[in-house]
Parts: structure tokens; sequence; C-alpha cells
């Protein structure tokens, strides 16, 4: 039984609501946890996350950066693990893209005809 992956989503979870509920930095805000890939030995963990404004993903990660030692000893407390892992941030463009691949799609569709067409014309 593998259980690095119940120790990333549990990682995920806890940063998740660290970030929304007790980090006051002005440079993180509206961050959204999309995963987090820890090393076979737990020593590592990359959490990656993205930011509503594109704009704003050199400050986040700044302010990511400088949190990323208390945010550690808060997972540390709250998951109780042996040892905790080294905690790196990392921008994850994937929401961004998907974003703006829907917004392709959707001008690429034909506009909606106006008038409906007469049955038998």
């Amino acid at each position: 039984m593998n259980r690095v992956p119940k120790v990333e989503e549990a990682i995920r979870e806890t940063v998740a609501l660290i970030l929304q509920q007790e980090l006051k930095d002005p440079r993180v805000q509206l961050v959204t946890v999309t995963r987090v890939k820890a090393t076979a030995d737990l020593q590592h963990a990359v959490i990656y996350f993205s930011v509503l404004e594109p704009d704003r993903v050199a400050a986040t990660e700044a302010g990511l950066g400088r949190a990323a030692p208390y945010i550690r000893r808060l997972v540390g407390e709250r998951l109780r693990l042996r040892f905790t892992p080294e905690l790196r941030f990392q921008y994850d463009p994937s929401v961004a893209e998907g974003i703006r691949v829907q917004q392709l799609l959707k001008a690429a569709q034909p506009p909606p005809s106006s008038a409906p067409q007469a049955a038998g014309a």
C-alpha cells in the first residue's frame, strides 16, 4: 500500500485551508492549491497553485516562498507526520490554459440565429 498519494492529498487540503484562513500576506490572495507532488520518501513536496489574475503570479510566488517555513510548521503540527516535507511552491498554468481553451472554443462556435426557420418554406 502506497501512502504517498494519501499524504499528498492531506497536505493539499491542509495548505489550502492555511492559505485561505490564516495567511495574512496581501500578496497571497485568491490562491487555489491544485495539486501536491511529494517524493517517495516524503522529504520534499512541490505544491502547485493557480491564481485568478495572471499578472499576480510572481508576487504570489514570492509571498508563498516567504511563508513556506511557517506553512510547513503548521502542516507538521496538523498532520503529525514523522518528518514534515520541505515545501516548495510552483505556479500551475493548467487552470489558466483551460480557461483560455474554453474561451477559444466559445469564440469558434457560430452565433445563434435570431430568427427561427419556417417549416416547409
